[in-house]
């Protein structure tokens, strides 16, 4: 294999496919990408496993071929080589060994075997449809950050991702829980989605989409089944595996009776939050919400260096309220709202809270409190 190309090219597309690749790796393959050289284009392929990203990027190619050689250590090579270089790749004769060549610098990698490299096969896709890369960043940067950690629940650890007939209409929906909070967005259902079975995104395969959606005016094909969900974006194809779990009945939890409405400016509130929660201890950090009529007082106590107050006005006429939250919570979802002002639904203090975002119906946070 002999291929020249622009370091730029070949750095966009590295910096895509190499963060699948874990850092430590029992199996020495996986530590590797595939780079297969062919026609006017080298192809770059990463797994772990679960999830692979596969990308084509422009090149001469010279003489085809493909090998695979240490991930993380081939991007670090391109992103340190200069701006607007030209990069040779090269294997030996018996490929155990591919040269990087670019200016006066030259690397020499060891090589694996292309037919040591695994393959997630994809199986067939019931389900087709295109979503514009803006919709479904939203869908996923709204919910994304309800999503568990907690490794025994490994069925809260991904975004649930179905249709829900709203009013005679059909919506696509995204929904996130940790059992604490809840994150729901929905858009319109796209065209080819209609009976989809209800799917659980991982973790890790959210997270990678997140980054390869910045651009706004890609359209997203997206494919699945039962199993596997394939995205493909542009030049990327990102092929995941699907969390086998049910996702609970997430509409039991959000409440429908709350009849005291709170309006707040969101950015006076969530600096509020911010600067009275620097007194809580780590473990804890709750905050307490005096609520009554016309203000808000936002109130932290830590026992081990004092405490917390802050006053602000808003737009409230119910009864009296005193609530706690846990204050990274509110954060995340004060971050999460467009519009400049928070309307919370609430009920009482030990019930859960809902949270609109004023310029944006299409999304909803359902907040557990906290005893204070």
């Amino acid at each position: 294999m002999r291929v020249i190309l622009e370091r730029s090219n070949l750095l966009k597309s590295l910096n895509h496919v190499h963060r699948v690749v874990e850092r430590r790796n029992t199996i020495p393959i996986l530590s590797n990408v595939l780079l297969g050289a062919e026609g006017a284009s080298l192809e770059m392929k990463a797994t772990d496993l679960d999830l692979e990203v596969t990308e084509a990027t422009p090149a001469k190619v010279e003489r085809g071929g493909a090998t695979t050689v240490p991930a993380h250590l081939l991007y670090d090579i391109v992103r340190k080589l200069a701006d607007g270089a030209e990069v040779m790749l090269k294997t030996d004769e018996d490929g155990n060994a591919m040269t990087v060549t670019s200016g006066r610098s030259s690397f020499r990698l060891q090589c694996l075997p292309q037919s040591d490299f695994p393959e997630l096969s994809a199986g067939s896709f019931s389900h087709i449809f295109r979503l514009d890369s803006v919709a479904l960043k939203g869908l996923i940067e709204k919910t994304q950050f309800a999503i568990s950690t907690e490794e025994t629940r490994y069925y809260l650890n991904g975004i649930y991702l179905h249709t829900h007939e709203v009013g005679g209409k059909l919506k696509l929906r995204s929904v996130a829980t940790d059992g604490h909070r809840l994150a729901r967005a929905e858009i319109d259902a796209p065209a080819g989605s209609e009976g989809m079975p209800g799917i659980i995104i991982p973790r890790k395969t959210v997270s990678e989409l997140q980054k390869l959606v910045d651009d706004p005016d890609v359209a997203v094909t997206t494919e699945l089944s039962d199993t596997k969900i394939r995205f493909t974006i542009g030049s990327v194809v990102l092929t995941s595996k699907l969390i086998d779990g049910t996702f609970p009945d997430y509409q039991r939890v959000i409440p429908t009776g709350n009849d005291k409405k709170l309006i707040i400016d969101r950015q006076s509130f969530a600096a509020a939050v911010d600067r009275v929660s620097t007194i809580s201890s780590e473990r804890g950090r709750a905050v307490k919400l005096s609520i009554s009529e016309g203000q808000v007082t936002l109130a932290v106590n830590n026992p081990d260096s004092g405490s917390a107050t802050e006053e602000l006005s808003a737009d409230y006429s119910s009864d009296p309220i005193e609530i706690g939250f846990n204050a990274k919570y509110l954060l995340d979802v004060a971050a999460q709202l467009t519009g400049t002002e928070a309307k919370f639904m609430l009920a009482d203090a030990g019930s859960p809270t809902l949270i609109h975002d004023m310029a944006d119906e299409t999304a909803l946070y359902v907040l557990m409190p906290m005893r204070v």
